[in-house]
This record gives C-alpha cells, sequence and structure tokens, in this order.
C-alpha cells in the first residue's frame, strides 16, 4: 500500500515538493529559490529549464525521503497562474524564456484592443478583463516577436507551468486543467474548450496549445526515470483555485482570501457562470468529471508588501511581527489612514494610475498609528471588495483566510470586527499545497469527493466581530475619505 501524496507547488519565487499523508499531514518539504530575470522595465521572465531542473530536484528529494516511488499514490500540482512557457515537442526543451505572469510587455497591445472594443467580448467568453496579466495576449505576442518559436514550426508546444512540467514528467503528454486554461483569456469558460474568435483575436493557433482537462483523475504517468518508478498524475489546479479547494470552499457562496503579497479572494460561485458587473474576474474554480464550477475572484494588489516597504523602505520596523504589538499599543489609529497603492489599486477600483497616502498625520502621530493604520487598510481593501461581491449578489457569510500574514492574531480580528462576519483561520495555512494534495487524493481513488477530502483541512482557529457598530462606521467613513483622494 503506498503511503503518501506528493504535491508540486511552483511558484512565483520558488518552487517546492511537500509529502502529504492521506489524513493531510505534511511529513516534509524540500524548497528552492527561482532567479528572477527583469530584462527591462516591466518584463519579467523566467528560465523554463530552471523551473523544470529545480521541480524535478525538489520532488526527488520527496521521494527519496518516502522510500521510493512505490510509496508515492499519486502526484497533484499546483502553479503560478498565467506565466506560458515555450517547448519543443520533440526534445521538452524550452525555446524561449518564460513570460511571467507579472510581465507588462503586452500592455500597449491590450489597450489597443480595448479602444477597439473588444474588452466586452472577451469578459463575456472568459469571465476576465483585456490585461497583460493573462495569458493570450502573451503568447500572441511571443509568436509574433521570437523568430525561434516560427522556426519549431509543429514541433513548437504552449503552455501554462502546469502543463509545461506534467509534458516534461510524463514525456509528452500536452495538457492543462481546466482551472489554468480558464486564465489564458483563450479559453471559452461557459462551454470549457478553447475558442477560435479569442485565438484570432490574440494570434495564437489551436495546435499548439494543450488538452484541457480535468483538474483531477487520470492526468499521466511520470517516466520511471525521474524517480526510480512511474507515478501517476491525478491533480492540478492553479495556486489561488488550490488554496480555495484547501479551505474546503465548495459550498455556494464559501470565500478565502489569501493574503500574501497581494491578496486574492475567491467566492464559490457553484456550476452557473455569474458574470461580475463590478470589475471582478470570473473564473474556473475546479473541473471534475467535465463539470465545471466556477468563482468570483477579486485582487488587491499590495497586502504583505506594505509591511516589508514599511520594514525595509522607511525602516519604521525590523521585523514584520512587530506590527501586532504596535497596533495592540494604541487605542485606535488616531485619524491616520493609509491607502497601499504602492502599484496602483486592484479590484474594484482597478486604478493603475493611483499613489498611496497616508493621510491624519498630525505631532500626536507615531509610528504605531502608521503600523496599525497599514494593518486596518488590509480590513479597509477587503470590505470595498466584499462591497463589490455583495452588488454581484454574492456576498461572504464568513471569511477563510491564509497566507503569510493571518499569523498576526491583530489583523484577523480586525477583518471580522470590519466586514462583520466570522473569521476563520486554518491550523496548517500553506492551504495552496493541501488543495493539491485534496485533488490529487480525489483523482486517484483516495476520497470519492472534494468534499470527503476536506477531512484533509484539520483544525481551524475562527475569530468573531466584537467591534460596536459606531466604532466601525467612523472607521468606515475615514477610509472612504482617504481613499476618495486616492481615486479623485
Amino acid at each position: 500500500m503506498s503511503d503518501y501524496i506528493l504535491v508540486i507547488d511552483e511558484g512565483t519565487t520558488s518552487t517546492r515538493a511537500v509529502l502529504f499523508t492521506a489524513d493531510g499531514t505534511a511529513v516534509d518539504s524540500c524548497q528552492r529559490p527561482l532567479t528572477q530575470h527583469y530584462p527591462q522595465p516591466g518584463l519579467v521572465e523566467h528560465d523554463a529549464e530552471e523551473i523544470w531542473n529545480l521541480t524535478l530536484a525538489c520532488a526527488q528529494a520527496m521521494v527519496a525521503k518516502a522510500g521510493g516511488a512505490d510509496r508515492i499514490t499519486s502526484i497533484g500540482i499546483t502553479n503560478q497562474r498565467e506565466t506560458v512557457v515555450f517547448w519543443d515537442k520533440r526534445t521538452g526543451k524550452p525555446l524561449a524564456p518564460a513570460i511571467v505572469w507579472q510581465d507588462r510587455r503586452t500592455a500597449d497591445n491590450c489597450a489597443a484592443m480595448k479602444a477597439q472594443g473588444e474588452e466586452p467580448v472577451v469578459q463575456a467568453k472568459t469571465g476576465l478583463l483585456l490585461d497583460p496579466y493573462f495569458s493570450g495576449s502573451k503568447i500572441g505576442w511571443a509568436l509574433e516577436n521570437w523568430p525561434q518559436l516560427k522556426d519549431a514550426g509543429a514541433h513548437l508546444a504552449v503552455g501554462t507551468v502546469e502543463s509545461y512540467l506534467v509534458y516534461r514528467l510524463t514525456g509528452g503528454s500536452h495538457i492543462s486543467d481546466a482551472s489554468n486554461a480558464a486564465r489564458t483569456a483563450l479559453m471559452a469558460i461557459g462551454s470549457g474548450g478553447w475558442d477560435d474568435g479569442l485565438m484570432d483575436l490574440f494570434g495564437v493557433p489551436r495546435d499548439i496549445l494543450p488538452e484541457i482537462t480535468d483538474c483531477a483523475g487520470d492526468l499521466g504517468t511520470t517516466v520511471p526515470e525521474h524517480f526510480g518508478g512511474a507515478i501517476r498524475i491525478s491533480g492540478m489546479a492553479g495556486d489561488q483555485q488550490a488554496a480555495t479547494i484547501g479551505q474546503g470552499c465548495f459550498a455556494v457562496g464559501q470565500t478565502k482570501a489569501t493574503f500574501g503579497t497581494g491578496a486574492f479572494v475567491l467566492t464559490q460561485t457553484g456550476t452557473t457562470l455569474r458574470q461580475s458587473r463590478h470589475r471582478l474576474l470570473s473564473t474556473i474554480l475546479y473541473q471534475l468529471n467535465g463539470e465545471r464550477h466556477y468563482a468570483l475572484e477579486g485582487s488587491v494588489f499590495v497586502a504583505g508588501s506594505l509591511v516589508q516597504w514599511l520594514r525595509d523602505d522607511l525602516g519604521l520596523i525590523s521585523h514584520a511581527a512587530e506590527t501586532e504589538p504596535l497596533a495592540r499599543s494604541v487605542p485606535d489609529n488616531n485619524g491616520v489612514y493609509l491607502v497601499p497603492a504602492l502599484s496602483g489599486l486592484g479590484a474594484p477600483h482597478w486604478r493603475s494610475d493611483a499613489r498611496a497616502t497616508i493621510s491624519g498625520l498630525s505631532f500626536a502621530a507615531t509610528k504605531a498609528h502608521v503600523a496599525r493604520a497599514a494593518l486596518e487598510a488590509m480590513a479597509h481593501q477587503t470590505y470595498d471588495l466584499k462591497t463589490a461581491f455583495a452588488a454581484d449578489g454574492a456576498d461572504w457569510a464568513e471569511l477563510r483566510i491564509d497566507g503569510g500574514m493571518v499569523a498576526n492574531d491583530w489583523m484577523a480580528q480586525d477583518l471580522a470586527d470590519m466586514l462583520t462576519i466570522d473569521v476563520e483561520r486554518p491550523a496548517f495555512v500553506e492551504t495552496t499545497a493541501l488543495g493539491a494534495a485534496m485533488l490529487a487524493a480525489v483523482g486517484c481513488g483516495l476520497f470519492p469527493s472534494l468534499e470527503d477530502a476536506a477531512s484533509m483541512r484539520g483544525g481551524v482557529t475562527r475569530f468573531a466581530p466584537m467591534l460596536d457598530a459606531a466604532a466601525r462606521e467612523a472607521r468606515l467613513a475615514g477610509w472612504a475619505d482617504a481613499l476618495a483622494r486616492v481615486l479623485q
């Protein structure tokens, strides 16, 4: 009997492998940093061969830790979304740099298409907006500007990171799971296939794209040479979708928020595709047995990076953990508000031109008030998102949180107070890897459904609203004033 599930978690700044038991216990992990390449301002690239080599090394280390390939029941994969890789079908070797999701080289192309009135059609088919963030414009740019891709002819393969890893692991299976395919802006997420009109719009031929598959099931088998024996791959999802699964958000309306560098909020909307009227994204949460479950998504650009800025650039704190005792050391924000538009504002505002402000300063303000205002901004931004979700008919009854920031108990309580809903934090906060493990467990038959696999999630801590209504309304009014000055 095999004992473990191996998860490959290929992120933006690092790649790692995590070894899980069937009850959701993380036994061990191996992590390696990825090199970030910035060839010009606004351009972000990865070396896809480095991605493969480091991912394989981490996975091999965990297979050895398990005692060999025969001790691994299956592999689950989760990955940085929207990043695209270009490789040769004959060798699996990359033909060009991987263009990372953060890359903005196609901003002018997207703006031109938007000016031509293409965005409503794109949004209706994909649930996404016309933005360089998504993969379609990146692929079209690369095909036009990198001659080696044209030279590859029928041997060219293109895919997001999980697609590339599967190709290398299996020795030639060219697939992409529905949650990742949904982020390319080339997939009609209502019907579940690549769309001819979208491919024409971005200049992407169908024959270079992978086959779209479920997120769990028989997704391939690794060639024996990688791990000393064949291991089946039975689960795949993009990182934010995997985190939502890891948080057990399987009922309509259940919502998770990941507070990392930025913040990503996803609300399960069931099997009916719901289009946003308030600049949220519609996306595929997961697809099982051909049935798609959808989510609405809202992204905040600045979350943990705000605390990093206070530490590294302003020198107000020495460690991120200092923000919690500083916030607790004062009874309120003393009128200080921080709007963290350090790289513009994300959903629901989508204002790339917005700039950060700290307002309400006086001689009575201390660094404790600024630190508190920074943490309060997390709840304020999340409140704005909750308002947009509610306007789209997808209000939250509770919020399940994860990510590096949520170890801060003060911030978790402040979220509950400002949102006036219970906030739930799992004991195991690495929910992205756990979600991939849950998909793999379902895909290989350890659990009959994701709902059953939710037993892998473990214990939680709950934070209930405690702030009185008058104090809450005063906070929200102050935030609205500060935000209005940024948006004017």
